[in-house]
């Protein structure tokens, strides 16, 4: 939320600064398809399987939409 809103905490130079910033994360098809397969293998593929992959992408899709904005 800090590149999209602002430091959420007010406690650094972002407090109160959207930067507006469109946010992915690495697992997320659009980013996953722009990679080598085996660079994404080596680097990310080990933690990709340890994680829940599907929380952490809605969570960013939220962040990504506004979803999770305060009304």
């Amino acid at each position: 939320m800090t590149v999209t809103e602002g430091d959420p905490t007010w406690a650094g130079p972002l407090a109160g600064e959207p930067l507006g910033l469109t946010v992915y994360h690495v697992t997320e098809d659009e980013i996953k398809s722009q990679v080598d397969p085996d660079l994404y293998e080596s680097e990310v593929g080990l933690v990709e399987m340890m994680l829940e992959i599907e929380p952490i992408i809605e969570a960013v899709q939220e962040v990504r939409t506004g979803a999770s904005a305060p009304a």
